[in-house]
């Protein structure tokens, strides 16, 4: 009872942290932000393909090595109790808005030595049945448009607590299956990218007097080209991320096992900026542009937010003696912590054969308000186990990721390797 207790307490102060003002109280409050959503290309990528992190609030990059793992944090895979391990993951995706979206997700890995490790994944994302239109509602034809990602991976052991991992991506977008729109011929989106990730564990940590598994991970996932589907439409970013995730693992007899979970994630992805029409031109008013490269626009994302962009009694911006437009006191600073997202989980295992989860995942209402809470669970007899996990949103059933369900189905072809961390030689 006392580690769920301290689970609920660092994560109540998380969101408390988040949801003030820097200044202690002045200035702008979130709920006086702008909405300014930041949308990318290709978000499939970003869509979490298991059952177990989904079933903790989408708090995977931490967790425990698993063939999922190459979604969350490939380095982790240096540290897999098991030789090997191959899953199938699948999720119907929007049903409360249509019942033919889904994504599939294979994955795979295998220990070479106590220092090397491969895997590979392929997610598949159907978009379902489109009857394609032309501007007179005429039909032209109907297709299945999909999205396709194949993904490499490779994990390197440092040292005993230490280790590093890199993908290599091959993304493949089809949304128009060619057919020209308002006159421009359209093309798939073509995307090469990688991730990175570091992680640190130590499985003689300690928390006071009680003795775990800690686990420390940072990410940097979907660092890659931007995309245009035509040869005149502007070309956007992916779903580039970074996440930092923390676990800790308490094993308290032979049967119980409990794993605590926290994720801080936030897009690499520059802030739309603001603008206004002055003399038939858009003019910005705050924030920076976003038609940049992809390493600047991810510099660029720590500290271009634009803030809330005072006004007058009779609703226009007010300027400042030099031209420039008057921004509330600490609001740019408030929308960029605004773009973090909290994932936070906890898992109890049983004898290594049943396992219950649950999460909660919050994103501030002017980035989306994606806030749900998921639920989870596990059934391993042998070499099998499955997972199941289910989303309940928070904003109620007018939300389209409300009651989600993830499958997956993992199989240990390998065997274990070794119950106690290594020093690799």
């Amino acid at each position: 009872m006392k580690y769920i207790s301290f689970f609920i307490l660092t994560t109540s102060l998380s969101f408390y942290t988040f949801a003030q003002a820097p200044n202690g109280g002045s200035g702008a409050n979130v709920s006086d932000l702008q909405l300014n959503t930041i949308t990318t290309s290709l978000p499939f990528m970003a869509i979490t393909p298991d059952s177990r992190a989904g079933g903790m609030g989408d708090a995977g990059t931490a967790l425990s090595p698993s063939s999922t793992s190459i979604y969350w944090n490939t380095s982790i895979l240096s540290f897999a109790k098991q030789k090997s391990e191959i899953s199938m993951s699948y999720t119907p995706w929007l049903r409360q808005l249509t019942n033919d979206i889904s994504l599939s997700y294979l994955s795979a890995y295998y220990k070479i030595n106590k220092t090397h490790t491969v895997g590979g994944s392929l997610r598949y994302f159907s978009l379902g049945e489109i009857t394609f239109t032309d501007a007179q509602g005429n039909v032209l034809r109907d297709d299945k448009p999909s999205e396709f990602e194949l993904t490499g991976a490779y994990a390197f052991r440092l040292g005993k607590k230490f280790s590093i991992g890199i993908n290599g991506k091959f993304a493949y977008s089809n949304l128009t299956g060619g057919i020209p729109v308002a006159g421009v011929n359209t093309k798939p989106g073509i995307v090469g990218a990688t991730d990175l990730s570091f992680t640190y564990l130590n499985d003689e940590a300690k928390l006071g007097k009680i003795k775990g598994v800690y686990t420390c991970a940072i990410t940097l996932n979907n660092i890659g080209n931007k995309v245009a589907y035509s040869e005149l439409s502007r070309r956007d970013f992916i779903p580039m991320n970074m996440k930092i995730g923390n676990s800790f693992t308490v094993q308290n007899n032979s049967y119980n096992k409990l794993t605590f979970s926290v994720d801080l994630q936030r897009l690499l992805v520059p802030t739309p900026a603001k603008y206004i029409v002055v003399d038939g031109q858009n003019t910005l008013i705050s924030g920076k542009p976003n038609d940049i490269g992809v390493i600047a626009g991810m510099l660029q994302s720590f500290s271009d937010a634009p803030g809330t962009v005072l006004e007058d009694e009779d609703g226009n911006y007010i300027q400042n003696e030099d031209g420039t437009y008057a921004i509330a006191k600490w609001s740019r600073l408030k929308e960029e912590l605004s773009e973090i997202n909290i994932a936070a989980g906890v898992e109890w295992w049983y004898n290594d054969v049943f396992a219950l989860r649950s999460g909660i995942f919050y994103e501030s209402k002017n980035k989306g308000n994606r806030q749900f809470l998921n639920l989870g669970a596990s059934l391993k007899y042998n070499a099998f186990a499955i997972d199941f996990s289910y989303l309940a949103s928070l904003n109620g059933r007018q939300s389209p990721l409300a009651n989600t369900l993830r499958f997956t189905l993992r199989f240990d072809i390998g065997g274990v390797t070794t119950a106690k961390i290594e020093e690799p030689k």
